[in-house]
């Protein structure tokens, strides 16, 4: 008698050191003869039921050390700003003088803008940087129908990826 989904087990004898089921394959589904091997990538359960005591004991006794970001620093942002600014109009004049054309400090105007709202508002350091920001920029730039969109904002954010947190890290290390 076949088993569920057409497929034959193998006996057990057959399995040696190995923790897996074995199917074959029946031969009225044209397929040769086969034999499929279904790891399991969990041990098997026990009867033994898990005891709530346990396991809230080894939660109680975990550290519960939780680090609390800085606010966001005003000066720092309008530095980084200015620094943002100044090389992305570099890298994007650059890379497509034929595609910004005259639009090229509009296009940075609007970056650096979105660009300085996020370091004001939620940049506290490391480990808090979001995509959103260039998100923003690329619709923003669409709505205003400025060109370049897309390469604006990917600059951006490879811009911010490269300098922000090490900018924040040495900015950090002249105030102690």
């Amino acid at each position: 008698m076949l088993g569920a989904g057409g497929l034959e087990p193998v006996p057990e004898s057959e399995v040696v050191g190995l923790d897996a089921t074995f199917f074959s394959v029946p031969q009225q589904n044209h397929y040769p003869q086969t034999l499929f091997i279904l790891l399991h990538c969990f041990p098997r359960f026990s009867a033994k039921p898990i005891s709530r005591n346990s396991f809230t004991c080894a939660l109680t006794h975990s550290p519960t050390h939780k680090y609390v970001y800085p606010d966001p620093v005003p000066e720092f942002a309008e530095h980084e700003t200015q620094k943002f600014k100044f090389e992305l109009f570099w890298k994007l004049s650059e890379e497509g003088v034929d595609e910004f054309g005259d639009d090229l400090h509009s296009v940075v105007d609007v970056c650096a803008q979105i660009f300085s709202e996020f370091l004001h508002k939620e940049y506290r350091g490391p480990g808090t940087l979001l995509v959103e920001p260039f998100t923003d920029m690329m619709v923003a730039l669409k709505k205003k129908k400025l060109p370049g969109a897309a390469l604006a904002a990917r600059e951006s954010l490879l811009w911010l990826q490269n300098f922000v947190d090490k900018d924040w890290e040495v900015w950090n290390s002249k105030l102690k």
